[in-house]
């Protein structure tokens, strides 16, 4: 874990975030979606898609199911046409962040029909339902409804507890347990919240070389309060 001394200048360096099974923090408001990736190969479908809001999850599941099938990782907004047959050389692929007007429609609807026609797997990866309004072609609106959907829902507080835990780990930070239940009385109720919270006092414990305790979390919130 981190030693702290003289106050220095905070740098926002990338930190390594684990993405292993292990470190997947099991619950009800994700059990659906765990289940899918931990049953593979035996899927309901072939093709199917994780939903859920920014930072609930979903690159994670990816991550994990990938490692274990073998898959590629594209960004939908990336994915042309010409990149298809390439993207499903291994027989598995996943798709992240699809999003309506952000992406090659031709593209993704050529990408389902030759992943169906070669047998491939793909997970998809989304923040609002497939089954929603949004996509201009008719075809590939019908074959995302088709598709089994697996949502990502609010996190209970047992969950977002473990997961602050873990984000702090993940920066070499230990915090007790008085800190993370003040944090989780006054931050944003979800994982996003926690994920924006953790990286904000890392940043601020850096910059004064101090430890991420209760005092400097107030201190860092009641400044931002003052700010906004």
């Amino acid at each position: 874990m981190r030693e702290f001394g003289a106050r220095q200048l905070a740098l926002d360096l990338p930190h390594a975030e684990s993405f292993r099974r292990d470190d997947f923090l099991a619950d009800p408001s994700n059990e659906s979606a765990l289940a899918l990736v931990d049953s593979w190969p035996v899927w309901p479908d072939r093709i199917a898609a994780v939903v859920g809001p920014s930072g609930s999850g979903k690159s994670h599941l990816a991550a994990i199911w990938a490692e274990r099938a073998g898959a590629r990782i594209v960004d939908a907004a990336s994915l042309s046409r010409s990149e298809v047959q390439r993207a499903l050389v291994t027989g598995a692929l996943v798709v992240e962040d699809i999003v309506p007007d952000r992406i090659d429609e031709a593209a993704m609807f050529h990408l389902l029909n030759l992943a169906r026609e070669e047998e491939a797997f793909v997970l998809i990866t989304a923040a609002k339902r497939l089954d929603l309004e949004g996509y201009g072609l008719p075809d590939l609106t019908s074959r995302l409804r088709a598709l089994p959907i697996f949502a990502l829902a609010q996190p209970g507080e047992g969950l977002l507890a473990a997961v602050m835990v873990k984000l702090f780990a993940d920066r070499q930070i230990l915090v007790d347990e008085e800190t993370i239940a003040y944090l989780l009385s006054r931050i944003e109720r979800s994982l996003a919240g926690a994920r924006s919270v953790a990286a904000r006092l890392d940043r601020a414990a850096l910059s004064r070389g101090r430890r991420v305790t209760r005092a400097l979390a107030a201190e860092v919130l009641r400044e931002e309060e003052t700010k906004s």
